[in-house]
């Protein structure tokens, strides 16, 4: 694999448990290495949500300025670095470009330069309580779980940056009736069932065919004609696709208050493994690894155990496998999508290397799962 620099990222959580910035953190080994590997992303630039660029533990010199950034993005700014000469030089020239400036491991005593409109400041919530008057809307990051970010909202928090929303989430382990609606539309599809048959069990939930069709025609998919009916989808789509998409819903289908965030992540995993995988597998299998991702949360999701959910499926075997003993075809794919999540890149390149892909091609599936993601209407 290449030396090129590697992109992890974080989300931005509202008040309302919404994924609404993504948070991209860039391994370089330099700032004109991490603007390397960013120019060469902006054709599949996620442009959904502002996007936050850190360096890392890079020092933010002026070689960033070399980036052409799109519209959305904001840039980083460190505490530590803010005395450095190098940082305080470059501060005015981001904002003269138009660059939107985040500030981050903000404490009560920190020093700022003057007149610079900070948009978000993250602060480590573990390590002190929120100041009285943050300069700009204050996120808190290193929560530990949901109840962590209730109570830090509670104090005063805009938001929240971090994984913290995989954790604290619990269920009666057993799927809800609505929940198994679905998953018995995605057996009848898997078996090729008549359209009728699944159309029969589709009119009984009128919300459901509605959700399932906005899901189809959102410009995620970029189809060039809108459908209109189930009918329509299986002539244009197959039942293939179809499947891949009832994914998608019953990924979606929780009512937890918390679900946004972990339905966004559960897409942008199978997003990612489809992308990667397209150069290993044969295009009918990419749907699979798909799901494999994307079902990869479904216990956090449901509420039900995977163990649970899954028994309740007809799903090939290697997704299964993925899925509940971390074995077989898809398993590595699944651990690289999973590895994005951290901010452990040699972890990330390792995986990566053993698949023999490249940091281009990460960095490129990456953005582009998240960008998908984004574009789905969740709720």
């Amino acid at each position: 694999m290449s030396n090129a620099a590697l992109i992890t990222r974080e989300p931005v959580i509202n008040k309302q448990h919404k994924i609404t910035a993504n948070r991209l953190i860039v391994h370089a080994a330099s700032v004109s290495q991490a603007v390397e590997a960013l120019d060469g992303l902006a054709d599949v630039w996620p442009a959904t949500h502002p996007v936050f660029i850190s360096l890392y533990k890079l020092v933010p010199t002026p070689d960033l300025l070399n980036w052409i950034a799109p519209a959305n993005a904001m840039v980083e700014i460190p505490v530590q670095s803010i005395a450095h000469p190098l940082t305080l030089s470059l501060i005015p020239q981001l904002q003269a470009a138009g660059i939107s400036l985040n500030l981050t491991w903000y404490q009560h005593d920190t020093v700022l330069p003057a007149n610079v409109p900070w948009r978000f400041v993250i602060i480590d919530a573990k390590r002190q309580t929120l100041p009285a008057d943050p300069p700009g809307l204050a996120l808190a990051w290193g929560l530990s779980d949901v109840p962590d970010f209730r109570n830090a909202i509670i104090q005063g928090y805009d938001g929240a940056s971090g994984w913290f929303f995989l954790r604290g989430v619990t269920g009666n382990g057993k799927l809800a009736p609505s929940h198994a609606q679905i998953v018995r539309l995605m057996n009848l599809v898997r078996r090729n069932a008549e359209v009728k048959e699944i159309e029969t069990v589709l009119k009984q939930d009128v919300a459901l065919s509605y959700k399932l069709l906005r899901y189809i025609n959102s410009a995620g998919f970029g189809l060039m004609c809108e459908i209109q009916s189930f009918r329509h989808a299986v002539t244009i789509l197959g039942y293939e696709k179809l499947n891949k998409w009832l994914s998608v819903l019953l990924v979606s289908a929780s009512r937890d208050p918390a679900a946004p965030a972990l339905m966004q992540t559960a897409i942008a995993r199978g997003r990612f493994m489809e992308k990667i995988g397209a150069t290993f597998f044969d295009k009918g299998e990419l749907d699979n690894l798909f799901i494999t991702g994307a079902f990869s949360m479904l216990h956090l999701l449901l509420g039900a155990s995977l163990q649970a959910a899954l028994e309740e499926m007809h799903l090939p075997g290697p997704i299964a496998d993925a899925l509940l003993t971390g074995d077989g075809v898809y398993a590595p794919f699944l651990k690289l999508a999973r590895a994005l999540e951290s901010f452990d890149d040699k972890s990330l390149a390792s995986l990566a290397s053993d698949l023999h892909v490249s940091s281009e091609q990460i960095n490129r599936a990456h953005l582009e799962a998240r960008a998908f993601a984004d574009s789905l209407q969740f709720g």
